[in-house]
């Protein structure tokens, strides 16, 4: 990892921003690319004066958009066709398709936003709401927000403290830590609102 994270050091600093935009884009769309190891080193070269933050910011952002849209197509037209044709050998039949739909539009949003915080996690929630047919637009800004959240919190780290690798390697799993801990604080807050609303709507439909 550390051989690789040098490496990509001197990648993001000779491509600059179309190499960072490229890198998270097929993070994303076809090899599940950490993106401490992107985003961390991208944030020492900010420090550095090598590379603008509103721009780093920008490229990343934009290049995890698209990566996840491609993913998103791929499952939105194919997804379904491979269930349907494969899906019983994974024990995923069409009720359950027909579940994951009502799911996704019910709690699509929040789905993509918490899942796009949680490292592991967060490269395959374009599956999922490409099959239930979740609106695009919707999952792009969804996945813009948690990604880019998670994204400026590495590159906080890189920037503070990015040269000095072993600090890196003992802080970083507790802020994985601390952002796990917030998504599941959030996942309940919304779970709390959403019970709450529903007595609210059935009095009203009465």
């Amino acid at each position: 990892m550390e051989t690789f994270a040098s490496w990509l050091v001197d990648a993001v600093s000779g491509i600059g921003y179309p190499g960072l935009f490229i890198a998270m884009f097929f993070g994303n769309a076809l090899v599940p690319i950490p993106v401490e190891a992107i985003m961390i080193p991208t944030g020492y070269l900010v420090e550095q004066g090598q590379m603008s933050l509103f721009m780093a910011m920008g490229s990343a952002i934009t290049g995890d958009i698209a990566g996840s849209i491609f993913s998103y197509w791929v499952a939105y037209h194919l997804g379904r066709r491979f269930i349907y044709a494969y899906g019983k050998y994974f024990f995923f039949n069409h009720q359950r398709m027909e579940m994951l739909d009502k799911f996704f539009a019910g709690h699509g949003e929040m789905s993509v936003l918490t899942g796009r915080l949680v490292p592991g996690l967060r490269h395959f929630m374009a599956f999922p709401a490409g099959m239930a047919h979740m609106n695009v637009k919707k999952f792009a800004l969804y996945t813009g927000l948690g990604g880019g959240l998670w994204m400026a919190t590495l590159l906080g780290i890189g920037y503070l403290i990015g040269g000095n690798k072993e600090m890196v390697r003992h802080y970083l799993p507790y802020v994985e830590a601390a952002v796990i801990g917030g998504v599941l604080v959030m996942i309940v807050l919304y779970v709390r609102h959403h019970r709450r609303r529903k007595p609210e709507a059935g009095n009203g439909a009465a």
